[in-house]
């Protein structure tokens, strides 16, 4: 349990320090994420963002692992 919490915290601090960069990375604008927007009402589901972001997240919790 305390790696994992020193891991999460290292990734947070990571996350924070490249934050401007990470801004300018297509995430949540990916093909495939959809955007319906009427008048009063906008609906935003990140179909292929959410995909992407799990995938990425099981590799690296499958790295940690080994």
């Amino acid at each position: 349990m305390g790696r994992t919490l020193i891991a999460v915290g290292i990734a947070i601090v990571l996350i924070g320090l490249l934050w401007p960069y990470l801004q300018k990375l297509p995430i949540g604008r990916l093909p495939g994420d959809i955007l319906i927007r009427r008048q009063g009402f906008t609906l935003y589901m990140p179909l292929a963002t959410g995909l992407v972001l799990s995938v990425l997240f099981s590799f690296i919790l499958w790295l940690v692992r080994r």
